[in-house]
């Protein structure tokens, strides 16, 4: 801790327009008595900032419904430092720029100096305890005249920044904070939790079923393969129907809701968030794309929540030096290791009222909030989360990304508005996702130990009463274009699913009356379906084999109504799924994107038995490792141009 170093008094390189402060009491007043009838302009103007300056500034906070001196923080003008320097000088108190950790008592009151810091006690070894404040420019004539009234007032009083008090207070409750992050959900919502993979009675049923399985096998196998052919084909079926149905409404249905103008008047503080883990190559790309964020700076506030081992990436972000409006969360090292754990850690300093989850390489559209915001003001409060289009750019690059890039259109622009139309569950994806915060919060935030933690908490939401929606304005993204990469992303994907379900289905009867039987049926479709219709898919490929060779060998005009009955049904299930998952792609494509992907649509075969791969490694994965987190890798997409 540094005590009574303050900043030089003259002007800096950022701020032509800044006068030496004069002292309470002394030297020429005339700029301070400009604005009369504003005591924050006022305090600015006996700080030394100009009249065009201060003009501008008064202007931006009227149209922002902010404050002059959050518009001067975040404009470049003069650093935080050198400001509150300034006023330390102005008060004639010592100026604390940084804020030893081990100095601070912890606790859980502390976590409100995140959200809006301004005053911290500082206990020294040696002498008297310290209050380090952060004052506000509209009360500084009045701080400056208690000051004067009672010296002794200021005796154990220094100024400090917001960022000291968050830096310190981030360091001193580090322990408690991701203690309680591992911990809150399981301890709040236990039945919430993927902590326990398999719950006890779950895990007997399975096993009573796998032995009366294995029994039936032995006394009547025949029978018993024909029933197992029987339910998988029509499960498989009916979870193909659920898509059908989304084609079907894409391309006879109601056109997707258009975006909503852009709210006029006063905004919000809009939080967004970033979880970052060995992207120092797109730092740079990062800040960039959300500094093109619509929003007023001095209502925006980012954070790019890393953890605190990642020194490579730190690094580049600080090197960038991003802004006012962005703060680097460094996350202590524990297990697990997740994504929704680094978020969940960082929440409780959240400080909007709406709040934005968005990867890495994601480069949002610059509207996006603004639309979200638009929406959330029209819709009532049980709406809690917004989801927004992810659309792939480099499906040319390999057909893994091309199939990738169907994939993901015939999701976001065609599954899910069918869902969000008929109020029906929204399985999240793990971007550009849009909430009000304090219903984030009310549900618990990200469950840390779920490795796909959107699905879980957008399925969550729906079971707590709160609805979800789509959005128009997308995020761009990339898509991974080797096999080794696709393969550790998706059998993380699919592990989180298999989380998923297994907490949702751990009191079915409850599950029932939470969600209702329709919404009940949608999720068996939307997680236990696709997870039955990945892992099977194969099988109904032999299934279908096993049909012709059956029908060549009985006699042409002789073929059991059974076999052909399921030859169909395996048919329709293989083809259809093939049909359905190009049809509602590509439906939902501009022609530009039609054109990246070409003929690599011809791959769709393989990239579903890639998918079952995948979904057999996410099941030998679950009993080992529940929680690891395979990371996906990511580069710059001016690099991959």
């Amino acid at each position: 801790m540094r005590l009574g170093e303050y900043p030089p008094a003259s002007p800096t390189a950022q701020d032509d327009a800044w006068q030496t402060p004069a002292p309470p009491g002394t030297g020429p007043q005339e700029h301070v008595r400009d604005p009369v009838d504003d005591p924050e302009l006022a305090a600015l103007a006996a700080l030394g900032f100009s009249k065009p300056l201060l003009s501008m500034l008064s202007d931006r906070a009227r149209r922002n419904g902010t404050r002059a001196e959050s518009e001067l923080l975040h404009s470049g003008q003069v650093s935080e430092a050198a400001y509150y320097g300034a006023i330390a000088r102005f008060l004639r108190l010592p100026f604390v720029e940084t804020i030893d950790p081990t100095l601070i008592t912890d606790a859980p009151l502390l976590d409100m100096q995140l959200q809006r810091p301004n005053q911290i006690r500082i206990n020294h070894r040696h002498r008297a305890p310290q209050v380090a404040v952060v004052p506000e420019a509209a009360r500084l004539a009045d701080l400056g005249a208690a000051l004067s009234a009672m010296p002794q007032l200021g005796r154990d009083l220094a100024i400090t920044t917001p960022s000291a008090i968050r830096r310190a207070v981030w360091q001193a409750g580090a322990g408690r904070r991701v203690r309680d992050t591992v911990n809150e959900l399981f301890d709040r919502f236990p039945s919430f939790s993927a902590r326990i993979v398999l719950s006890g009675h779950q895990g007997f049923y399975a096993g009573l079923g796998l032995a009366a399985l294995l029994s039936a096998l032995i006394i009547v196998p025949s029978t018993t393969l024909i029933f197992l052919h029987v339910l998988l084909s029509l499960i498989y079926l009916a979870s193909l129907l659920l898509r059908f149905a989304a084609f079907t409404r894409q391309h006879f249905g109601q056109p997707m809701r258009p975006a909503l103008p852009a709210p006029e008047g006063t905004l919000p503080c809009y939080t967004v968030m970033v979880a970052l883990y060995r992207e120092a190559a797109v730092a740079e790309q990062l800040i960039a794309s959300l500094k093109r964020l619509d929003w007023p700076d001095a209502l925006l506030d980012i954070k790019l929540v890393c953890e605190a081992d990642d020194h490579e990436t730190i690094a580049a972000l600080k090197a960038l030096s991003p802004g006012a409006h962005f703060e680097i969360i460094e996350v202590p090292p524990s297990s697990p290791r997740t994504k929704p754990k680094a978020l969940t850690y960082a929440l409780g300093a959240a400080r909007g009222e709406f709040l934005a989850i968005y990867d890495a390489e994601d480069r949002p559209h610059p509207q996006q909030l603004r639309e979200a915001y638009a929406r959330f003001r029209a819709m009532p409060a049980e709406l809690a989360c917004l989801q927004a289009p992810l659309i792939i750019t480099n499906a040319k690059e390999s057909w893994i990304s091309a199939l990738f890039s169907l994939e993901y259109s015939g999701l976001f622009r065609g599954l899910l508005p069918m869902l969000a139309r008929v109020r029906m569950p929204l399985p999240l994806g793990g971007t550009s996702n849009h909430f009000r915060t304090r219903s984030l919060r009310e549900a618990g935030g990200w469950d840390p130990f779920n490795v796909t933690e959107d699905a879980d908490l957008g399925l969550r939401l729906y079971r707590l009463g709160y609805r979800s929606d789509v959005i128009a304005r997308q995020t761009l993204e990339d898509a991974p274009t080797t096999i080794h990469i696709w393969m550790g992303q998706r059998s993380r994907w699919f592990k989180g699913w298999l989380q998923t379900w297994l907490v949702l289905m751990r009191d079915p009867r409850r599950l029932i009356r939470e969600m209702g039987l329709l919404a009940f049926c949608t999720f068996q479709l939307m997680i236990g379906g696709m997870l039955i219709s990945s892992l099977l898919h194969p099988l109904i490929i032999i299934f279908m084999g096993i049909g012709v060779y059956s029908m060549l060998e009985a006699p042409a005009d002789d073929v059991p109504a059974g076999v052909l009955s399921l030859f169909v049904i395996d048919s329709i299930n293989i083809l259809g799924s093939y049909l359905i998952f190009l049809g509602l792609g590509m439906g939902s494509m501009i022609h530009h994107e039609k054109r990246q992907i070409g003929w690599r649509w011809t791959g769709v075969a393989l990239y579903w038995l890639m998918t079952s791969a995948a979904a057999w490694r996410a099941v030998l994965e679950l009993r080992s490792k529940p929680f690891f987190w395979n990371k996906t890798p990511h580069v710059p997409a001016r690099r991959r141009t």
